[in-house]
């Protein structure tokens, strides 16, 4: 996926409280033909292969946009969009690792309830530090 040259970098993935929902998917001809020749897929393909490889801070943005592969809406396209100017914005950003003679795993989890505005289900994520670096997302 090509990020343009000179955009603006954002500082967040996604905005704090945005929902996705299917009401939100093309529901008419007119709608449907807006979308169709936009790489939606694409582009979430390529962000969940940065997120799976090196970017874990973009698992749970990630994570929603992937609900609506089937049918996006332009506000699914503008939250990817949003995604792909974070990644501009911190690509000098980078997992590091550090030299230790104590061997620490630390492991954190969050959950919400009822998160998913669709079916009311709950999303989980966690994240596993050996000596301060991620090593499990």
């Amino acid at each position: 996926m090509h990020i343009k040259r000179g955009c603006k970098g954002g500082h967040t993935p996604i905005f704090k409280g945005d929902k996705f929902s299917l009401d939100q998917c093309p529901e008419n001809d007119f709608e449907q033909k807006e979308m169709k020749d936009i790489p939606y897929a694409s582009a979430v393909g390529s962000l969940m292969y940065a997120q799976v490889c090196t970017r874990p801070d973009i698992a749970y943005s990630v994570g929603m946009l992937d609900r609506y592969l089937h049918n996006p809406g332009m506000e699914h396209w503008k939250a990817a969009k949003r995604v792909l100017r974070y990644l501009q914005g911190t690509k000098d950003y980078m997992l590091t690792y550090r030299r230790s003679d104590q061997i620490e795993i630390v492991g954190y989890t969050n959950s919400d309830f009822a998160g998913c505005q669709d079916s009311k289900k709950s999303t989980s994520g966690y994240i596993y530090l050996l000596v301060g670096g991620v090593v499990s997302w």
